[in-house]
């Protein structure tokens, strides 16, 4: 596996304790959860029908502010996987730093692949990927710009697993736009990761293909149920982004005791440079919370937001140690 959050396997290998004993800030999976509604048997027993996934469509469709086709799949990560199938291998260019499976799935799919530094830099690819809030570091990308490079790149895709609290920075009304596609995630921003559940918005021909290569039942009909109940309840998304964003500034106070300066974020997470990251995540671990650092970058710790007011005051007691 690539180095991604959420590797708490790791953590209780070199400092103990059990799964529940943890606090993982590691990801950029919200802490308070989308509450669960009534599930019937039916949605554990039976197939989901094309009619009900045609509601989980539509429920996305209104969620995202969305005309444009749209597939159900398993977790936003299914949509990467099956990225290079869409067409003949060629040149991808991704704009770095950025999620890591992508340039792993499309050399493995016989890609020519290269990291690029600038968005200019994607203008005569084949395939051109942006992270928009981007995945490590919170960069944002105006709409705008993306739109232009519509016309310059044969198929963009801008990956919004970590937009839904930051609505204006979302190109779903644009989705129908052709070369153009939209990866949306479920499980961060409802915090249901394990629901394994994502979107995709696109031209009537990309979604076709995306969907005919995901087979008759991508999604099950548990994730169908909650997804759609859960994307339906705005009240529950508008009050969720108010207190993540409030959140977010909150986390940040309390870092700057620790001389830490920020790097980046999101909603759902945020990036500090500590100077010796490695050290920061020891001095964590000790309090059973774990937070995820990267090979590339020795000073950068990241950091998702505690759930309940005793993870904050977890956290708060292990950096006061």
């Amino acid at each position: 596996m690539l180095e991604h959050g959420g590797n708490l396997d790791l953590a209780l290998q070199r400092f103990g304790g059990r799964l529940d004993d943890w606090i993982d800030l590691s990801t950029g999976i919200n802490r308070q959860p989308y509450p669960l509604p009534p599930l019937s048997p039916r949605h554990w027993g039976a197939l989901p029908s094309r009619s009900e996934i045609g509601s989980l469509h539509e429920a996305a469709r209104q969620a995202y502010g969305a005309r444009a086709p749209i597939v159900a799949l398993a977790g936003a990560q299914a949509a990467i996987q099956l990225l290079p199938l869409l067409s003949p291998p060629g040149r991808a260019r991704i704009l770095a730093p950025g999620y890591n499976e992508y340039g792993a799935v499309l050399r493995a799919a016989g890609w020519d692949v290269a990291e690029v530094a600038d968005l200019k830099a994607l203008a005569g690819a084949n395939l051109g990927i942006v992270v928009n809030p981007n995945n490590p570091d919170g960069r944002r990308h105006d709409p705008g710009d993306l739109l232009a490079l519509c016309s310059r790149v044969g198929r963009l895709v801008v990956d919004e697993s970590f937009a839904d609290a930051t609505p204006e920075l979302s190109l779903a009304a644009q989705a129908e736009r052709p070369g153009l596609l939209i990866l949306r995630s479920f499980g961060k921003f409802y915090g249901l990761a394990g629901l394994r559940l994502g979107f995709v918005l696109g031209s009537a021909g990309d979604v076709a293909a995306l969907a005919a290569l995901a087979g008759p039942w991508p999604v099950s009909g548990v994730a169908i149920a909650i997804g759609r109940s859960a994307l339906l309840d705005r009240d529950w998304a508008a009050q969720t982004s108010a207190r993540l964003l409030r959140h977010a500034l909150r986390l940040d106070a309390i870092i700057q005791s620790q001389g830490w300066t920020l790097s980046g974020g999101t909603a759902l997470f945020r990036l500090y440079e500590t100077g010796d990251a490695a050290a920061a995540q020891a001095r964590l671990a000790a309090a059973h919370i774990w937070s995820r650092i990267f090979t590339a970058q020795a000073g950068w710790l990241r950091l998702g937001l505690p759930g309940d007011e005793t993870e904050w005051e977890r956290l708060v007691a292990a950096l006061a140690r």
